[in-house]
């Protein structure tokens, strides 16, 4: 499964939101899975979307065709946009689906890693992030992936609540970083709490 992450900064609210509706003609698009987004918590205007696809192939194939046809209703919506693909690794938690229908909020973070650590950074995450995330009330799927670079991660998380997710960050992560060594596996870690817009889930 491919992962498209699209952050942009947006100048015109209302024709950037209008726009975001047009977005439900990606249905009838082979291979095409779901997509969903909000607005950041933290940046004023910072929207992200992150959209699901089949394979690479597949979206390939809708980039060529119908894209700029769906996009162009957002031109001039926004500036500084930011597209990145990622691959599918595993699922934090169990059994991961493409649904926004259930979550209040999106935690998305965004690792740059040593090339020498990735083995020990994927490792990582796998028994000690997954895990505490897992555990954690109000987690309610989220998925491990990879960008084709292979230096690029990407993890997304979607929560019940803000509250709950609140309370795994406040309590756990300095410890679980420590634990994971994260200071050594990597060096950049970027990300951001994002707030879903239910309208904008196709």
């Amino acid at each position: 499964m491919l992962v498209k992450w699209m952050r942009c900064a947006v100048v015109d609210r209302r024709g950037f939101e209008r726009g975001q509706r047009k977005w439900a003609g990606l249905l009838g698009e082979p291979g095409f899975r779901a997509q969903g987004g909000g607005w950041s918590r933290s940046r004023p205007g910072v929207a992200h979307l992150f959209g699901f696809w089949e394979s690479r192939a597949f979206y390939d194939s809708f980039m060529a065709r119908s894209h700029d046809r769906l996009a162009a209703t957002q031109n001039g919506t926004y500036k500084d946009a930011q597209t990145r693909l990622f691959e599918y690794r595993f699922d934090v938690k169990v059994g991961f689906e493409p649904r926004f229908a259930d979550a209040d909020l999106l935690r998305v973070a965004h690792c740059k890693v040593r090339r020498e650590r990735i083995e020990h950074y994927t490792l990582m995450q796998e028994k000690v992030w997954n895990p505490a995330m897992a555990g954690s009330p109000g987690m309610l799927r989220g998925v491990f992936a990879q960008a084709q670079s292979e230096d690029e991660f990407l993890v997304l998380s979607m929560w019940d609540s803000a509250a709950e997710h609140g309370k795994y960050r406040t309590e756990r992560i300095e410890r679980l970083a420590l634990r994971a060594q994260l200071g050594a596996d990597v060096t950049a870690v970027g990300g951001d709490v994002i707030d879903l817009e239910p309208a904008w889930t196709v």
